[in-house]
C-alpha cells in the first residue's frame, strides 16, 4: 500500500471513530433546526424537542448542568424513540449550545 492510501484512509477513519466534530460546525442555529427536528436521533414518532418544550420552555437552567448530553440523550431514546447521540458529534455539541442559549434569554 502506497504512503498516500495510508494517510487518506487514516484520515477518513479518524474522522469516522475519533473526531466526528471535526467533520462539520456546530452552532446554535443548527441546535435549534435539530431541536424543532422530529426525524432527530432516528425518531420513531412525529415528536421534537420543542414537542415538550416549546420554545425552550423550562430548559433555561438545564445548561450549567454537567450531564447535559445525558439528559437529551434521555429524552431522545425516551420520549422521542430515537438512538442516542455521540457526545462529541455535531449535533450534540449544537443541540448543547442551543440550549445553553436559553439561558441567555
Amino acid at each position: 500500500m502506497n504512503l498516500r492510501r495510508i494517510v487518506v484512509l487514516s484520515g477518513v477513519a479518524l474522522l469516522l471513530t475519533g473526531l466526528p466534530a471535526l467533520a462539520g460546525k456546530s452552532s446554535v442555529e443548527m441546535g435549534k433546526a435539530l431541536f424543532n427536528d422530529p426525524a432527530l436521533g432516528g425518531s420513531t414518532n412525529a415528536k421534537s424537542c420543542n414537542s415538550c418544550h416549546p420554545d425552550g420552555e423550562k430548559l433555561e437552567n438545564a445548561a450549567g448542568k454537567k450531564n447535559l448530553s445525558a439528559v437529551i440523550n434521555r429524552c431522545i431514546t425516551g420520549p422521542l424513540g430515537g438512538k442516542k447521540l455521540d457526545g462529541r458529534s455535531v449535533e450534540m455539541l449544537s443541540l448543547k449550545l442551543y440550549i445553553e442559549s436559553l439561558a441567555k434569554k
